[in-house]
């Protein structure tokens, strides 16, 4: 079994949204490891946020395993270059769709882009987030509040409409929320009430979508050691970030990615409606 790095970690401030390829350790994303086995065959998945952290991992995943891959992000050109080379090493297509997902046309034009290039979607990762620390409830403006809602669960709700027509029957839509859906840390106020929305979304649009033979999931990591970390935390928590998990560490995007697989694979036919957990120990009940 491979040895994880444990806190504390160097000092690395970053602005927001933050650059994988400045952060030290190097998160994982399974650019070395990670072993496909054709779970995911000739699918087309749509993953937001795909340029680092989770997303990438996951991106790496899905291509190892069959799949042609369109990776929404910002602005972060050089992380979402890096992913788009793995994904082309595993002999699949990348198509790369930088954006503001708080935007509607964005939402839009990311559905249509890759329905264009691929001919349909059969899995949509929503992945995309924002989060900033803030200690004070009067230190959080209107206009951050509502875009931390337009990112993490109002262009979750548009991507998932749009791509609907474009969805079969055995298509997937897995929603990334968070343990603090469960365990709201209150410097991160508004970022922990979007991931309860969205588990809460997850779990309702199943039940929508159940007729048409559409599943719905979500995952929900606990500390993961990604660029949102080191660019939207003090310092020195993020020095000892994972620290207070059970494992005594943070979880490395490569930990979380089988999960999404599963949930995008046929294997997982029956499932829909849930939750999985990637907490390094503390529980979600």
């Amino acid at each position: 079994m491979k040895t994880y790095p444990k806190p504390p970690f160097p000092p690395q401030p970053q602005p927001v949204p933050g650059s994988q390829w400045k952060m030290q350790p190097q998160p994982d994303c399974g650019e070395q490891s990670y072993v496909g086995s054709g779970r995911l065959a000739n699918k087309i998945a749509l993953i937001t946020g795909a340029d680092s952290g989770i997303g990438r991992a996951v991106a790496i995943a899905f291509a190892r395993e069959g799949a042609d891959i369109a990776i929404a992000y910002l602005n972060e050109h050089e992380d979402a270059r890096e992913t788009a080379r793995w994904v082309e090493q595993a002999g699949r297509q990348c198509l790369l769709l930088p954006g503001d997902l708080a935007q509607k046309a964005v939402c839009d034009a990311v559905v249509e882009r890759t329905v264009a290039q691929f001919g349909r979607i059969d899995v949509l990762v929503n992945n995309a987030a924002y989060q900033m620390t803030h200690h004070e409830l009067e230190d959080i403006s209107d206009d951050e509040w509502l875009k931390t809602f337009d990112i993490n669960i109002t262009a979750m709700f548009r991507l998932c409409k749009a791509a609907l027509t474009h969805m079969a029957e055995g298509s997937s839509i897995i929603n990334t929320s968070s343990i603090n859906s469960d365990m709201p840390k209150p410097t991160l106020l508004a970022y922990a009430t979007t991931k309860g929305a969205i588990a809460n979304f997850t779990a309702g649009l199943a039940q929508l979508l159940g007729k048409r033979g559409i599943r719905v999931n979500s995952v929900a990591p606990g500390p993961i050691w990604t660029p949102l970390i080191v660019s939207t935390i003090p310092e020195e928590d993020a020095s000892r970030f994972g620290e207070q998990t059970p494992m005594g560490r943070p979880g490395q995007p490569v930990e979380v990615a089988p999960i999404y697989v599963l949930l995008a694979s046929d294997e997982a036919s029956y499932i829909s409606g849930s939750r999985y957990g990637v907490t390094g120990g503390r529980p979600i009940l």
